[in-house]
């Protein structure tokens, strides 16, 4: 039985999700419209700090001689503070925004290599792809369709020609990197030990999971088991792509 391999773009947080893209190129709609900064936030449940961007400059980094804008940043930098927030609720931790800046200016910086050394290699993308593409999003996000995904975005003020636009990117990165990395389907006895070490963990806990359920079969999560050990080589693999292009590439961080 072959495992439908999952974009790589899509399932490893090192690359930019299709949903927190903002064009770069949509200028005239930024002058009438409120900023990342001016946005309200999203209710979460609890009131978000206020965002600390007083150190932000108007060039966050500079990556193989491309500008990564203000703007860019500040989008992302509330998108990952409200999940911070949601993901504190419960143990009242407080946040620290300095080293949050830096993890996402961090995740920014290896977004860009990957989509410059995807666009160099020339990768050809067709419209099954960009299909396939949102699809995949929409599959991730609890939607039914890339159609869901579409209107989504134009909710946010993105049209159909930038989220086909990120879309194409996105398969660009997948395509780059899995012709970059080593990536093996398990066989059916690492998948087997693989369950054997989670079955006996599980009985060390008393023979249930987390929510109190027996343990299922071996058949029942063999696929799902599978897509986790294709996702880990997945994730070491553009940890590895991303190590190779900071050292080969030129960049610079100002915040």
């Amino acid at each position: 039985m072959s495992i439908k391999r999952p974009l790589v773009a899509l399932s490893v947080a090192a690359v930019v999700a299709l949903a927190g893209c903002t064009s770069e190129t949509d200028g005239e709609n930024a002058e009438s419209s409120p900023s990342a900064e001016d946005a309200p936030q999203p209710g979460t449940g609890t009131d978000l700090p206020e965002a600390d961007l007083d150190d932000v400059p108007d060039v966050v980094a500079e990556v193989n001689g491309e500008n990564l804008e203000r703007e860019e940043f500040v989008s992302s930098y509330q998108s990952q503070l409200q999940q911070v927030v949601m993901s504190q609720q419960s143990t009242g931790e407080e946040i620290d925004q300095d080293a949050l800046k830096q993890q996402v200016v961090e995740q920014l910086v290896n977004n860009r290599l990957l989509t410059q050394a995807a666009a160099q290699a020339d990768i050809e993308v067709t419209e099954e792809d960009i299909q396939a593409t949102l699809e995949d999003v929409a599959a991730q996000n609890g939607m039914q369709s890339a159609d869901e995904v579409i209107a989504a975005l134009g909710e946010q003020g993105v049209s159909e020609d930038e989220v086909r636009s990120d879309a194409a990117s996105q398969f660009q990165v997948s395509a780059y990197i899995e012709a970059q990395a080593d990536i093996a389907e398990p066989t059916e006895d690492e998948l087997r030990d693989q369950y054997d070490t989670i079955v006996e963990q599980m009985e060390a806990q008393g023979g249930e999971d987390a929510a109190g359920s027996e343990i299922p079969p071996f058949e029942d999560v063999r696929d799902e088991l599978a897509q986790q050990a294709v996702s880990e080589q997945q994730s070491a693999a553009v940890d590895e792509v991303v190590s190779t292009l900071r050292d080969e590439g030129d960049v610079t961080i100002h915040l």
